[in-house]
This record gives structure tokens, sequence and C-alpha cells, in this order.
């Protein structure tokens, strides 16, 4: 599965709310992604004006559009399905701080998918392996216009 043809175009963001940079890997039941904040990010600006950190909402949704959305995508279209993915619950610990233009990767693994919800263990590393925060998503299905993918 390549990752610029058959998830991103599937994916219900764009700029500026687009926060998948590549999908690493993709199997049954794990997926793994990378993404960096640009340093020139509006919300640098008024987080901790002096020593700029990633929001943790911002974090919390990185790690949902590679763990819940892209691997939802993954999933659904072996199923021949359409759908997308939104968020209904969230629980995560942070650990250490994410700064700009640090590389991010999100490892997600499947908890369960049945009755249309999809629930993730996720952890975020910066490059150097060093854990910025942990713990599950969830999502439900929300069906697409289009009945399966093409």
């Amino acid at each position: 599965m390549n990752f610029k043809t058959d998830i991103l175009p599937h994916l219900p963001y764009d700029e500026p709310f687009l926060f998948v940079d590549d999908i690493l890997e993709v199997k049954e039941a794990c997926i793994k992604g990378e993404y960096t904040f640009p340093k020139e990010s509006y919300f640098y600006k008024g987080h901790f004006k002096d020593q700029p950190v990633t929001p943790g909402v911002l974090l919390t949704e990185c790690a949902a559009q590679i763990a819940l959305a892209c691997y939802g995508i993954f999933k659904f279209k072996n199923q021949n399905l359409k759908a997308n993915i939104a968020m209904t619950s969230t629980q995560m610990e942070f650990i250490n701080l994410s700064y700009p233009d640090e590389k991010l990767v999100v490892e997600g693994k499947e908890i369960y998918f049945r009755f249309q919800k999809l629930k993730m263990a996720v952890k975020i590393f910066k490059a150097d392996k060093t854990l910025v925060a942990q713990g599950e998503l969830a999502g439900m299905i929300i069906p697409s216009k289009s009945k399966s993918y093409e």
C-alpha cells in the first residue's frame, strides 16, 4: 500500500489541519507514521511565548490522524468500504515536551474494532526515541458518500 496514493487522498483533512507527513508502516493491527510541526505554525507564537512547545491537543490530533484516520482507511480499504473515522474519546498522558521542527513518530496498535468503533493504543516519540506521549484514542465510523474505494 502506497501512502501517497492509497491513503493520503482519502484523508478528510487538508492544510493547515493535516498532521501527517508520511506513513512508514501499515499492516493489520498496527501503523507507524510521522509528522513535523513547522516552527512557522501560528500556534507557536503564543503557546509559551518565551519557549514555544507543541500543544498537547495538537499532538493528540496528530496521533488521531495517523492512528485512527490513516489506519481506518487502510482497514476499510481492505474490506472495500469507504468511510471516515471521527474521534470520539481520548485518554492521553504527556511525558515530555515537543518543540517546533522536531520530527515526531506516531505508533498505533489496534485494541479493537467492533460495533463501528475503532480503538487504538498510541505512542508518540521524538526521532531519538524519547517518549513524548502515550494513551488510547477511539473513533467511530462516519459513512462516506461513495460506497467503496475505487
